[in-house]
């Protein structure tokens, strides 16, 4: 099986293309964004809630763009939608964070409104992004889920 592979047929170009092509879209440069801004509301915590939520949340932040590009990988609707599923949860897992910090009074709530704002702004872009997939495109994988 590894003996099998052929490292001539590996298209660099392909895989640059594709790559650029996830950059342009607008979903993944929201993305993008919350990451910054999350990197750098962490940055600004004191000690304590930084090693408290910061992993957390700048996991849930980078999450959301890797997620978009495996997503866009592939055809398949149940593989599109377990990610989609997996950026939902972590986009409002980091929104939740902004309102603990804010009950703790840990950060300038413009800054976290700043957060907040642009993962609502991704959530609007989301909801058109998965319009897009299409439900007959299925390789049905045993475990049930997204499967008619």
């Amino acid at each position: 099986m590894w003996n099998d592979f052929d490292e001539n047929s590996w298209d660099d170009e392909d895989t640059d293309d594709f790559r650029e092509e996830n950059h342009k879209h607008p979903l993944f440069r929201k993305g993008m964004e919350i990451i910054k801004l999350t990197h750098a509301l962490v940055g600004s915590l004191d000690e304590a809630r930084r090693t408290l939520y910061g992993r957390l949340m700048v996991e849930s932040a980078a999450i959301l763009c890797s997620k978009f590009s495996e997503a866009e990988s592939t055809s398949d609707f149940i593989l599109k939608m377990e990610n989609a599923v997996t950026m939902k949860v972590n986009a409002r897992e980091l929104n939740t964070m902004t309102y603990q910090l804010a009950l703790e009074g840990a950060h300038a709530e413009e800054h976290l409104k700043l957060l907040r704002d642009a993962i609502r702004d991704f959530k609007t872009l989301f909801v058109e992004w998965i319009r897009g997939f299409d439900p007959n495109e299925k390789m049905k994988d045993g475990w049930g889920i997204f499967e008619d």
